[in-house]
């Protein structure tokens, strides 16, 4: 069949020019595409389960109890005068889940969707960017948990004399957004290199594990510097911890909410650009494993 030079094409597929590629009007024609993948992450996570989605609210809830049993009540941490154990570490375990699901939703991209990239064709960035739009879901849930059990310390015990929110609460969806970007620029990353490293896959649950010891979810971050000034924990451990940007950003958070821990203006544009700049790396190794990653996976 003859065609002539001048048809018009709906769409036209062709390589990349540029590693930083993000076509927000092909992701914009696509949306119906992402929601679906949204509705699908959320749908079958707990399909065919007891308790569904109920776990939403189980597992931030039976954290914060060993949390507090475990580092308060028996190692004896405190978390500040008038601050409830429980709500301090349900407000770090609330940050931390979004992220460490992001990162973990994230990370097997590649190798989980394989058989729908090798068939159709779509944004490739559509699929991990709805991992992150669903956990969006979660988040809210928590939050929601995280504001009842609030409420529930203010107004019914004297426990939380000291916990109020801060008008920095108003930069929470920024907090948010670039937690979103933090995961899922790691994500990204572990994705691709999981192409080629398979044992990868099993290294993400437990790195992710570690890191959250190594993100203040369980301890005031002025606790750490002062074990670091009394010679207890090394240097170089405590400044890992301190300028891990996660630590900042549960540090942010807990300011918001509770009044406790610490925000600066300077903090949050050092964690906005390690953020952006982990999004954007991950965005270039991804554009660049999407091209030939069908042949080695």
């Amino acid at each position: 069949m003859n065609t002539s030079k001048n048809d018009n094409w709906l769409y036209t597929i062709s390589p990349k020019q540029s590693l930083i590629h993000l076509n927000f009007k092909e992701i914009w024609q696509y949306r119906d595409l992402l929601f679906l993948f949204v509705k699908r992450d959320v749908i079958t996570l707990y399909k065919q389960t007891i308790l569904g989605p109920l776990w939403y609210f189980i597992q931030p809830l039976f954290t914060s109890i060993i949390f507090t049993l475990v580092f308060n009540n028996i190692a004896d941490i405190e978390v500040g005068k008038g601050i409830p154990a429980f709500l301090f570490n349900l407000a770090g375990i609330t940050s931390w889940n979004y992220f460490s699901e992001c990162i973990k939703g994230t990370s097997d991209t590649f190798k989980k969707n394989q058989n729908i990239f090798g068939k159709v064709y779509f944004p490739r960035v559509i699929m991990p960017m709805s991992t992150v739009v669903s956990n969006l879901i979660k988040l809210g849930i928590q939050l929601l948990v995280f504001v009842c059990f609030y409420m529930y310390f203010v107004f019914f015990t004297d426990k939380a004399s000291h916990s109020l929110p801060q008008i920095e609460l108003i930069l929470l969806p920024i907090l948010i957004v670039l937690m979103g970007f933090l995961g899922l620029g790691l994500g990204m990353i572990i994705s691709s290199m999981t192409t080629k490293y398979r044992d990868l896959t099993f290294l993400v649950g437990f790195g992710v594990q570690l890191l959250m010891y190594a993100s203040a979810v369980m301890y005031p971050m002025e606790l750490i510097k002062q074990k670091v000034e009394a010679g207890v924990i090394p240097k170089f451990a405590g400044a890992f911890i301190e300028y891990n940007p996660m630590t900042t950003i549960i540090e942010m958070f807990r300011y918001m909410t509770l009044g406790t821990g610490a925000f600066k203006m300077s903090d949050l544009i050092y964690i906005s650009v390690i953020c952006l700049v982990t999004f954007l790396l991950g965005l270039i190794v991804f554009n660049k494993t999407e091209k030939t990653f069908i042949d080695t996976i």
